[in-house]
């Protein structure tokens, strides 16, 4: 039986090809998208997954009050990896581990920078690090022992050159002993390094005095606790222990779970609310919405060559099939037709797998042999196969044989109301998309060209290593002096990020001053000019550092906790040092894109610099602007290779998933459309053909072809304008909601609907049109002729 149904079915598909071909296409367009969803929602919820300890790994993190309200850290002090496991019995391990560090590495002639951490012994444990080369228990045995990822190591020694136990010079100063080598670890982990090293080496050769105190936030803390911990009972003790250290009630520790690193990382006023667990959730709302598209799309094709279907199923039920039989006969092609889609999606797929990594900026795999992937593609064609396939099955099947054979037009019923309401459910969808795509675009743009208080077009960063702060003058100097460059300057951190920052200080007309956290930036005298912020009031510092050694430049949101007038010429109490306000400088951007940046102290102190920046004079140009810098740098740090990065890419990064989410909207608001107009396509062959004598007695009775044409498209039209009246407010709703979460958005405009509404009508108007016109254009003699 099973095998005369396959039969039928595929005399059926290949006799009419054409609508096997449309119904094939939207099932396999809307698999694709699905498919392609689906792979990086795997990739995003397997994050951390390599490390086999994951569900006992917690991350410590703080919470303090400032002002009021609770702000997360990841940084903790430098003694509480090791207070946490000697005082609660169910840590067994604890690490430190620095912030991410960019060094040079040397061999012979052959240098590199790479970044790493300097970490506690407890982290290659605690992750489970699996080496290549040496093993994890001698690895940190000596105090100038470092650990290379393959990677590393291949680009230092080659493929096939053991690195175990060889010298390595860092940042032309000291020398390493490599007593390990470990794998590289995946791309979805949220902990990044390129080499490890002992922690009692970080700072070495300073005043570390301060890292032993509680009251000094630097380091990450990493802790596995024993297998069958009860975590809210262990977290209860975390939270207790920094209150019992500083008798402080205003910050205490807790754990953040290794599974919610990457997925709920986002924190207000102390408490998780989510994070890059609301895209993944709305990427999946996505793909189940453009498989529904597709499955009503083939539902509409379907029921559109009823007529053609009626007279196969009187006759087969005068022959004595059952309904259940023509049900499962139906049912079969469905099927069939899925399985054929789900086929060419693998084709797309493989096709357009390279172009899509390149938009999500990832390295996805279609490994039909995993069998979590190749079983999600059966469950997807066989969902699309039952849900495209059980209303036309149900419908087809329940034709009287009496009334198709007699030529009695095949009553409609429900059927058409249904159909009518899933075109209306398509394009609304479609019209939602069309509206979400143009307002992601508008908020990404509204926050890129927002008055950022610097310029960041024509600023290069360069790393400060080696040499570069000490001769920095002749750098300037010679750099400048090629005419490329309008100026040059140093600052203690990336322009963009949170950097230093501390409280308990004390000031000139403010109270309650010792909660608000305030920022510290350590400058070079025309930093403000080179990254051409605004001074507003008093002045800048001057090329003497001694001269403004107790000065300090602030920005306007500090001046506003000064209390009414100018906060020039009062002063600013920080660690028993009191500081002179010479000058104020416009707010500027930083840390959260979306939001305000806390304020400001600038110190004219450019020995803690960390980046140099380059202003280049517009319409330069760049290669020939790079080669200079790279010469300059050649002769005054020689030792270092020529390292940069432009400011403005550096914030066109911060808005990825954004950015992702924008073009995605895109791409399938666009085939949300095309797969609508499949619908709405087979709805008006439908229609045609039903009303094809009606036609007929039209045109023989004198009626044009245009007017045809707008009679067969005006009950479309009214489907097209119910969907615009359905998807105004459900978009308005959705996009209202999501532009919530940003301190900083746009207002939503009624044009966007208007647009939105336009392209619709007008897509529509093509595709109906189509129809219409072949409707309106057909023979009347073949209309009306009975046989």
């Amino acid at each position: 039986m099973f095998k005369n149904y396959l039969k039928i079915s595929w005399r059926n598909l290949w006799k009419s090809k054409g609508y096997s071909a449309l119904n094939i296409f939207g099932l396999a367009m809307g698999i694709t998208c699905a498919s392609f969803i689906f792979l990086w929602v795997e990739d995003e919820v397997n994050f951390d997954s390599t490390f086999n300890k994951q569900d006992n790994i917690y991350h410590v993190v703080v919470n303090s009050k400032f002002e009021g309200e609770w702000r997360t850290f990841g940084d903790t002090p430098g003694p509480l990896a090791k207070d946490l496991k000697d005082e609660i019995p169910e840590i067994v391990k604890s690490a430190r581990a620095s912030t991410s560090l960019n060094i040079l590495f040397s061999i012979g002639d052959n240098a590199i920078n790479r970044n790493g951490s300097y970490v506690d012994s407890d982290f290659i444990e605690i992750f489970s690090l699996h080496f290549v080369e040496g093993n994890r228990q001698s690895a940190f045995n000596r105090p100038d022992a470092i650990v290379l990822t393959q990677k590393t190591a291949s680009d230092l020694f080659g493929k096939n050159t053991t690195a175990l136990n060889k010298t390595l010079r860092v940042n032309n100063k000291n020398n390493y002993i490599i007593t390990g080598v470990v794998e590289d670890l995946p791309d979805n982990t949220t902990i990044e390094f390129e080499w490890l090293a002992p922690f009692e080496r970080f700072n070495e050769g300073e005043d570390n005095e301060w890292m032993k105190e509680y009251g000094n936030n630097f380091a990450n803390t990493y802790i596995e606790l024993t297998p069958g911990s009860d975590y809210r009972t262990v977290d209860k003790k975390v939270r207790e222990l920094l209150p019992e250290k500083m008798e402080d009630p205003n910050s205490y520790f807790f754990l953040h779970p290794m599974k919610d690193w990457h997925l709920r990382s986002n924190f207000e006023n102390g408490v998780r609310i989510g994070g890059q667990i609301v895209f993944v959730r709305l990427m999946a709302i996505i793909a189940i919405i453009i498989l529904l598209i597709a499955c009503i799309n083939f539902m509409n094709l379907a029921t559109a060559r009823s007529e053609k279907r009626a007279k196969e199923v009187g006759l087969r039920k005068v022959l004595g099939s059952s309904k259940k039989r023509l049900v499962s006969q139906f049912m079969v092609e469905a099927l069939i037709t899925a399985s054929l889609a789900a086929i060419v999606s693998v084709l797309f797929l493989s096709f357009l797998l390279p172009e899509f990594n390149i938009l999500i900026e990832k390295h996805l795999e279609l490994n039909l042999l995993d069998m979590t992937h190749l079983l999600t593609l059966i469950v997807i064609t066989l969902i699309c196969g039952l849900l495209a396939g059980w209303y036309p099955a149900f419908y087809l099947s329940s034709f009287g044989p009496a009334e198709v054979l007699k030529g009695v037009k095949v009553k409609q019923g429900n059927s058409s109301i249904i159909r009518k309401g899933l075109v209306i459910a398509q394009f609304a969808v479609s019209i939602v998309f069309i509206i979400s795509t143009i307002i992601v675009y508008q908020q990404l743009q509204h926050v890129k060209n927002r008055d950022l208080g610097f310029t960041k077009e024509n600023l290069i960063k360069i790393p400060v290593s080696g040499d570069i702060i000490k001769n920095f003058n002749p750098i300037k100097s010679e750099i400048v002096a090629s005419g490329l460059v309008e100026d040059v300057a140093l600052l203690s951190t990336h322009l963009l990020s949170d950097g230093n920052n501390g409280t308990n200080l004390e000031w000139q007309g403010g109270t309650n001053t010792k909660d608000v956290l305030v920022s510290f930036r350590y400058i070079s005298s025309n930093f403000f000019k080179t990254a051409e912020m605004e001074i507003i009031e008093g002045r800048g510092f001057s090329e003497d550092v001694s001269n403004d050694s107790s000065n300090i430049v602030i920005s306007r949101s500090f001046e506003k906790l000064m209390g009414e007038g100018s906060a020039v010429g009062k002063t600013v109490l920080r660690y028993g040092t009191t500081y002179n306000v010479i000058g104020v400088v416009k707010d500027y951007l930083y840390g959260d894109m979306y939001g305000t940046s806390d304020p400001v102290m600038f110190f004219n102190n450019p020995s803690y610099a960390q980046y140099v920046y380059i202003k280049t004079k517009a319409g330069t140009e760049m290669a020939k602007t790079l080669a200079v810098l790279e010469k300059v740098l050649k002769i005054h740090n020689p030792a270092f290779p020529f390292e940069y990065e432009f400011v403005d890419d550096s914030f066109n990064s911060r808005f990825k998933n954004e950015k992702m989410i924008g073009s995605l909207s895109q791409i399938f608001a666009m085939i949300a459309i095309i797969i609508s107009c499949l619908g709405l396509f087979g709805l008006s062959a439908f229609t045609a053909e039903q009303r094809r004598k009606e036609i007929g007695v039209r045109k023989v009775l004198g009626s044009s072809v245009t007017s045809i044409i707008k009679l067969l498209s005006k009950d479309f039209m009214r489907l097209v304008l119910i969907a615009i009246l359905v998807a105004g407010p459900l978009a308005w709703w959705v996009m209202k909601n999501w532009l919530q979460s940003f301190a900083y958005r746009i207002e939503i405009n009624f044009w966007v609907f208007i647009l939105a509404a336009l392209i619709a009508i007008c897509v529509a108007l093509l595709t109906v049109g189509f129809q219409a016109f072949k409707a309106a254009l057909a023979n009347p003699v073949k209309c009306l002729r009975t046989e």
